[in-house]
């Protein structure tokens, strides 16, 4: 019975799992964002980044955090977001996304297998 029920909530326990990874390089995404972004900046950008919801794509769970929309001057957040990460010939890169990586990695799969371990223990007591 437990063994049925956990192939029935697999689904759920990926999902939850995933979300809270996401919560975490998203919440650090926008403080790191924020320090690169000048002073002058509308927070348009801050804003339009948001999580992708969870998904099944090519036999791995997945969300995606991203940029949507356009701003005033209608120029798309994506191509805001990758000239501050990689530059152009005229502007310095200003790296946002990289570092973010690189500080969450550890504690995005701590707090992914907490999540799991947690929807187990539900299941199997």
């Amino acid at each position: 019975l437990k063994l049925s029920r956990c192939s029935v909530d697999i689904e759920d326990i990926a999902k939850k799992a995933i979300y809270a990874g996401a919560k975490i390089v998203a919440d650090r995404m926008k403080v790191n964002l924020e320090n690169v972004l000048s002073d002058e900046a509308t927070g348009q950008l801050v804003a339009a980044m948001g999580v992708t919801p969870i998904g099944l794509s090519g036999g791995e769970w997945n969300a995606h955090i991203g940029f949507d929309g356009y701003d005033t001057h209608h120029v798309a957040f994506q191509l805001i977001a990758r000239v501050l990460e990689s530059g152009t010939s005229t502007r310095p890169k200003k790296p946002f996304v990289r570092p973010t990586l690189n500080q969450t990695r550890k504690a995005v799969e701590q707090e992914m297998n907490k999540v799991i371990e947690e929807e187990m223990k539900k299941i199997f007591g």
